[in-house]
């Protein structure tokens, strides 16, 4: 294995022994029953202090609904891209790599999703539907991360000699991904704990990504 590659597959590494040791804390650390129906929620103290200075702004829920439902459009945007490759090439292995790739990265961010909708760690603070619902890590902030970040590294590729283009797409993802975090957390529907989660798994699993797309390219440069 070449030293560039292994570089970031140690950070990757580092990241999601961060967020398990994190995922830890939360069920270990001033664990209290703050949440509805006395719910416990780890780091209580700083969670129930966050909430209470920002509150419930449901408008925001809303706000970062959207912005996901964007995300999610970017990243079927990526999957035709790849469709339109398949039927032109008429074989699977001559879709870009980093499609392919990308195909692969979604289906673990989903497999993610979906595990922590079963293995609770956090209820939210508030009651959205008629019961609790699943709240660590934060879905939403994990998805639209993944998938805006990875968009990126697309649109370098893709865009690279269309400079203002590029220009435009990035300062949009950048913003996308700012205003999901903020608004999340103000949204008042999930913890702060919750939050910083969901940036901790999206960067861990991003980095996987980056992590594998530079190794296969390196090998590929090797033949």
């Amino acid at each position: 294995m070449q030293k560039k590659s292994k570089k970031p597959i140690i950070i990757t590494g580092i990241l999601f022994l961060i967020f398990i040791f994190f995922t830890i804390m939360i069920k270990t650390i001033d664990v209290q029953p703050i949440g509805p129906e006395k719910s416990k929620i780890g780091f209580a103290t700083l969670n129930q202090f966050i909430f209470n200075s920002f509150g419930v702004n449901l408008l925001w829920y809303d706000i970062t609904d959207w912005l996901g439902i964007v995300a999610i459009v970017v990243a079927l945007g990526f999957a035709i891209l790849g469709l339109i490759q398949l039927i032109q090439r008429k074989s699977i292995w001559k879709i870009d790599l980093r499609i392919l790739l990308l195909g692969v990265f979604y289906f673990i961010v989903v497999v993610f999703y979906i595990f922590f909708e079963f293995v609770i760690i956090n209820y939210r603070p508030i009651i959205l539907s008629q019961s609790l619902e699943a709240s660590f890590p934060s879905s939403h902030t994990m998805i639209v991360i993944c998938i805006m970040v990875t968009a990126m590294s697309q649109f370098h590729y893709y865009l690279q000699d269309k400079k203002v283009c590029l220009w435009i797409v990035e300062i949009a993802s950048v913003l996308i991904i700012a205003v999901t975090v903020v608004g999340r957390l103000i949204s008042g529907v999930h913890w702060f704990t919750d939050i910083v989660a969901g940036v901790l798994l999206s960067s861990a699993l991003a980095a996987l990504y980056y992590s594998a797309l530079k190794y296969i390219e390196e090998k590929e440069n090797l033949k």
